[in-house]
């Protein structure tokens, strides 16, 4: 008799937990970037689907207590929501800074997040690097894999110049395929990301 299995839908028609194969399937086939996996243990499930893993992630030597040394770390700082906001992207082992943008106004956190995840995926694929890309914020990561911004801030105006970038970087996600590994950096175990501007 097969052992129960249970299948992590990441990206699909509904995301989530499913315990048979045909479930899983009706969320995911024919459902273009679908993402998911199979789970021998529901414990795994649950923290598989908690994290928001790619499946993909799996084949990256990468272990609980250890970082990808060779990636790219971005982060974003900014002082009032919105405000003053900017990002940057560096070198993970070296601490290097690779790009960096702003201050700019009326911007958020998580806008600066994921334009700084966008930045650095589209100077990898131009590079022809499938360096992977530490992000420490989920909201961020979950956005460039819906290829959308989902954010509050209001389109006026004053908000134009922002959303021009925003507009920009979503086209360039609608346009473009990566196969960069896309993790949260988990700040519990190693500390602030490497591209922290340091100012908390």
């Amino acid at each position: 008799m097969a052992s129960q299995k249970y299948y992590v839908v990441w990206s699909g028609r509904k995301t989530g937990i499913f315990n048979s194969w045909e479930a899983c399937k009706e969320q995911v086939h024919g459902v273009k970037g679908a993402r998911y996996k199979s789970f021998k243990s529901l414990k795994e499930a649950e923290e598989a689907f908690a994290e928001g893993s790619a499946p993909k992630r799996e084949s990256l030597p990468r272990t609980d207590s250890s970082y990808i040394k060779e990636s790219i770390s971005v982060d974003a700082a900014c002082s009032g929501n919105p405000g003053k906001m900017e990002y940057r992207g560096v070198d993970t082992k070296t601490g290097e800074e690779i790009f960096h943008y702003g201050p700019v106004d009326d911007g958020t956190n998580n806008i600066g997040e994921f334009l700084a995840i966008v930045h650095a995926l589209a100077l990898l694929k131009k590079a022809n690097q499938t360096t992977p890309i530490y992000s420490d914020s989920q909201t961020a990561i979950s956005w460039v894999r819906n290829k959308r911004a989902n954010t509050t801030l209001p389109k006026n105006k004053q908000t134009e110049h922002i959303w021009q970038v925003i507009t920009r970087a979503e086209t360039w996600l609608k346009n473009n395929s990566y196969s960069n590994q896309l993790l949260k950096w988990d700040t519990k175990q190693w500390g602030e990301i490497k591209a922290d501007f340091g100012r908390k």
